[in-house]
């Protein structure tokens, strides 16, 4: 959680002087589509990805207004990617087919694509977007009826459960 919130600005501060100076540089921001959008069980992740998010557009605010054009932004938003860190994690079956986990190497294709043509902001997949617009413009309970018509509502019990078992059985073999 620290390294999501206070990660990117501790590394911001050690390079944006010197970008500021040449005027030249790029800043890419790894979030996630929980830091646009949240769901149960994973607050602490949630509200890391929703700072790194607010820091990022905090600062492009501040470049836009140091005038510095040659500072480049990138804020990178994917889906739920296809590794270990969430493994278990699922929608609603009917939906999953549509919206499966993203390969770890599509995801760096399209951060690599929205760095080389300078653009500020991709999520994976498009969808995201929508969502995100839908979030910005429908009440609460409208959002809250989406995610669960998505399952995403509760996405993350079944990774939540993994971790759970996990953890008991290295008590176990541990002796704890």
């Amino acid at each position: 959680i620290v390294l999501n919130c206070t990660g990117s600005s501790w590394t911001t501060k050690a390079f944006l002087p010197k970008m500021l100076e040449l005027n030249h540089g790029h800043i890419v921001t790894v979030a996630s589509s929980l830091g646009l959008f949240s769901t149960a069980g994973v607050e602490d992740y949630c509200a890391s990805k929703f700072g790194a998010i607010g820091f990022h557009e905090s600062l492009s605010h501040e470049i836009q207004v140091s005038e510095k054009d040659g500072i480049s932004m990138t804020l990178v938003c994917p889906y739920l990617v296809d590794t270990e860190l969430f493994k278990g994690c699922r929608i609603r079956k009917e939906i999953e087919p549509f919206l499966p986990p993203l390969k770890p190497e599509f995801c760096v294709k399209q951060a690599m694509r929205a760095i080389l043509t300078d653009q500020p902001m991709v999520c994976t997949p498009r969808i995201v977007y929508m969502v995100n617009f839908m979030k910005s413009i429908l009440p609460f309970d409208a959002i809250v009826c989406m995610y669960r018509f998505l399952g995403a509502d509760k996405c993350m019990y079944p990774f939540l459960a993994q971790r759970k078992e996990a953890m008991n059985n290295n008590e176990a073999k541990n002796g704890i």
